[in-house]
Parts: structure tokens; sequence; C-alpha cells
């Protein structure tokens, strides 16, 4: 019997995901972390990207999350994620709208920009666009 963990994945909206994992991966500061069952208690920051849990038998669910905290319990982990959505769900259009427009606020050096915003924006568009590539290359 393979050992799982259970994983929530939780938006300031709604609860994501709740359910049990073979193992989870996702997008730290300091780097993709794979997390199995019995894994050390750990905290970590998430940056904009893909969270993906591999439910069983190489089942994965995918989700885009814009950023969060990363909690792991030797039985549990829990992303809490400023906003998540499954990555089926993401709107290719509306993310490339957003890089496009992120990048030229960047670019404007004469508009009364907030650099940190707009490059975070730009960020997490990219982010969801690697998330849309990824699934398609799934499929």
């Amino acid at each position: 019997m393979t050992m799982k963990v259970h994983v929530d994945i939780v938006s300031a909206e709604k609860a994501i995901f709740s359910g049990q994992a073979e193992i989870v991966f996702a997008p730290a500061v300091m780097g993709e972390v794979g997390i199995l069952p019995r894994h050390s208690p750990m905290l970590a920051i998430l940056k904009p990207g893909e969270v993906r849990v591999q439910t069983h038998a190489g089942d994965e669910e995918a989700f885009f999350i814009s950023g969060g905290i990363l909690e792991v319990q030797p039985h549990k982990v829990t992303v809490l994620a400023d906003t998540a959505l499954r990555a089926k769900d993401l709107d290719e259009a509306a993310a490339m709208e957003a890089k496009e427009r992120a990048q030229k606020l960047l670019r404007d050096k004469q508009s009364e920009i907030n650099y940190q915003q707009a490059h975070s924006e730009l960020l997490e568009a990219v982010a969801q666009l690697q998330a849309i590539q990824r699934l398609r290359k799934k499929k």
C-alpha cells in the first residue's frame, strides 16, 4: 500500500482542493519543492506558479497560485494561496493581455507606476502561461 499525505489548497475566497496525495510539488521562492508523506515540518513562501498534486498511479491535478505560504507536517500539506485556480480554468487570452500590459508599464519610464506591482503582475501572468502550456503538453 502506498503512503499518502493529506493536501489542502485554500485561497482567500474558498477551498480549492482537499484530498490524499502521493507527492506534492510547489513553487517555493527558493525553488520548486517536492513533498512526500512523512516529510519534516516546514514553512515556505510560495511564488506565483503551479502546484501539482499527484493523487495515485501518476494521476496529477494542477493548480495555479499567485503566491502564498506552504505549511508541511508529516501527514498534512497546506497551501494557503492569495489566489488559487485549477490550471484547466486558466484563461490564456487574459493571461497574455495581463503580461503585455505589465511589460508595457515596465517599458514606459514616463508613467507613474509602482514598479514592484507591475513586476509582480508580469511574474504572475508568465506563471499562468507556463501552467497553460504544461497542461497542453499533457494532452
